[in-house]
């Protein structure tokens, strides 16, 4: 798949990610590990009755790693979206941190147990909590990025949706506003084809989301969200031109959604068994994998440490999570409104 949205296959070599160590190219792929064994054990915990709720990352990794390794987690921000899963462990959130959320719990970063799981929120981590109403975060990026540009910092934001979310407005406003004033985002669809039940072309009448960035004069990328390196690649260039200071990207990653939208979805409904069968074909963590094996950056012995650490750090998380306390019901509305007394 292009990374210009023409469908030219794009091409990779050892030199082509020569800016990547093999020591990072293996990170990348334990962090897509560490997503997927995260969410694996989620699905686990919510049937048997210990988790009320999930959202899943399972076939997003590859888009959400390669995105996130052309960024810098010291100077650019994330306004991410609920699947954002492998982004935001890429900036810091943790394993325990991802159970705590799904479980409610008192420690959780977010919001101290009183959001729903998948709602990522840290200063210090630098991402931004948002509402579970999805595309109000592409006006929010772009407000991000003005504030940067106003202060003369060097500052990328990145902000998620999947491909149904851009059918609302608060889209339009935030592409265009970056447009207009040339804000140094990227908007990163993660295009699995399903808005929730509803198939593509019931969403849009292009064929393509990258397509239309040209409406809004800025540029439009396309690529196989299955393939980390390709991401990384084409993601290079869209953080490069932002810091430039050339301006917003309008950037696609086609993925597939290897479970239903949430737990609480039957997919059944809308899509066949031998659809969701053929996912497997594209499992992003088998495309990288080869991928790094053809550049002979893993092998076995790499492999087996990186599944021992993750494996430790899912049931640490796990044990972890589940003896923590919940949060006090007399605080409940800590950080709703204002405390009597404050001033706001």
């Amino acid at each position: 798949m292009a990374s210009n949205g023409t469908g030219s296959a794009a091409t990779v070599s050892h030199e082509a990610v020569g800016d990547l160590s093999h020591d990072e190219l293996r990170r990348m792929y334990e962090t897509m590990l560490l997503a997927r064994q995260l969410d694996e054990r989620m699905w686990l915990l919510n049937r048997s009755g210990r988790a009320p709720f999930v959202v899943s990352v399972q076939g997003h990794e590859a888009a959400q790693v390669g995105m996130a390794f052309a960024l810098d987690p010291n100077r650019d921000w994330l306004v991410p979206y609920y699947r954002d899963l492998a982004l935001v462990l890429h900036f810091g959130y943790s394993a325990r941190d991802a159970m705590l959320s799904l479980l409610a719990r008192a420690e959780e970063p977010n919001s101290g147990g009183r959001q729903m799981p998948g709602h990522y929120g840290s200063r210090e981590k630098r991402f931004y909590i948002g509402s579970s109403v999805v595309g109000t975060q592409f006006p929010q990026a772009a407000g991000f990025a003005l504030a940067a540009k106003m202060r003369g910092e060097d500052t990328v934001v990145v902000t998620s949706i999947g491909e149904g979310g851009t059918a609302q407005g608060d889209v339009h406003e935030g592409l265009n506003w970056a447009s207009i004033h040339k804000l140094g985002v990227i908007f990163f669809v993660q295009n699995n084809h399903y808005a929730i039940s509803v198939p593509m072309d019931r969403e849009m009448a292009v064929k393509t989301v990258a397509e239309r960035a040209a409406a809004y004069g800025i540029p439009g990328v396309r690529v196989d969200g299955a393939d980390a390196v390709e991401v990384y690649l084409a993601a290079r260039e869209a953080v490069a031109r932002a810091r430039r200071g050339d301006g917003p990207t309008l950037f696609e990653a086609v993925v597939t959604r290897m479970t239903p939208h949430s737990s609480d979805d039957d997919d059944r409904l809308y899509r066949s068994r031998e659809e969701v069968q053929s996912y497997k074909e594209r499992d992003p963590l088998v495309v990288t994998r080869q991928r790094l094996v053809d550049l002979d950056v893993l092998d076995e012995v790499h492999e087996s440490e990186i599944l021992a650490r993750v494996k430790a750090a899912v049931n640490d998380a796990t044990e972890y999570a589940e003896q923590a306390p919940l949060p006090d019901p007399s605080e409940a509305f800590k950080h709703v409104y204002a405390e009597v007394g404050q001033t706001v």
